[in-house]
This record gives structure tokens, sequence and C-alpha cells, in this order.
């Protein structure tokens, strides 16, 4: 295959379907080359024409704490006071600087997640 940008739907899936081809190429090799830089070219035109966004702070708390089982107390632990947990995953009070720094460290949440605007 002749690689070339990826500028159009047609291109991408040209592209989708020639890696679906080689996606078993071993490194080294011409094919196993010309998957990495389609793999790169893809990545580029998925990014630019689907990009993601991040997700909204505070839905971003309440998922990982689902996922740690964790309920306001145990967010309190992590940032200060249970009314104050209460008011920060109703909207009600913006997260400070030391409570991003916090919930970074201990929920594993991105920072450039938690300081987006809400």
């Amino acid at each position: 295959m002749e690689i070339k940008l990826i500028k159009t739907a047609e291109d991408y899936q040209q592209a989708l379907g020639r890696l679906e081809v080689i996606f078993d190429a071993l490194p080294g090799t011409k094919e196993g080359d010309e998957l990495e830089v389609l793999g790169v070219l893809i990545d580029n035109y998925e990014s630019i024409t689907f990009p993601i966004d991040y997700p909204d702070p505070i839905e971003a708390i309440k998922f990982r704490m689902e996922q740690l089982n964790y309920n306001q107390n145990d967010l309190a632990n992590v940032i200060g006071l249970k009314s104050r947990v209460s008011e920060i995953l109703n909207k009600k009070r913006k997260l400070s600087i030391g409570m991003i720094r916090k919930l970074h460290e201990v929920l594993s949440i991105p920072t450039d997640v938690l300081i987006q605007e809400y």
C-alpha cells in the first residue's frame, strides 16, 4: 500500500482495511514498518476527527468513588469535612488546589480532569 496522509473518511476506511490485513506483521519487516506508520496516521486522524473531551470533574469524582466503593465519609477523609464533600458533589462549592492535589494523589484522577470549569 502506498502510505499517504489520511484526509477523508474514504482514506480512513482504506487505511483501516490495510491495517487489518497487515495486523500480525512482525516488527522490523517491511509490513511491520508499514503497520507502525499506518497506526500513527490512523491515530492522528481519529484524534482530530473524533476528539474525546474530558469528563466533568464532579462526575469523574463520583465515578471513581463508585469504583472504589467510597462513600461521602471516605471522601471526607481525603478532602475535609463531610459537609464540604456534600457541597462539592452538589456543585455548590468549587474544588481548591489542595483538594485537587489530594484527589489526584488518593483517587488517581488526572489533574487535567479536576482543574476544568464546571
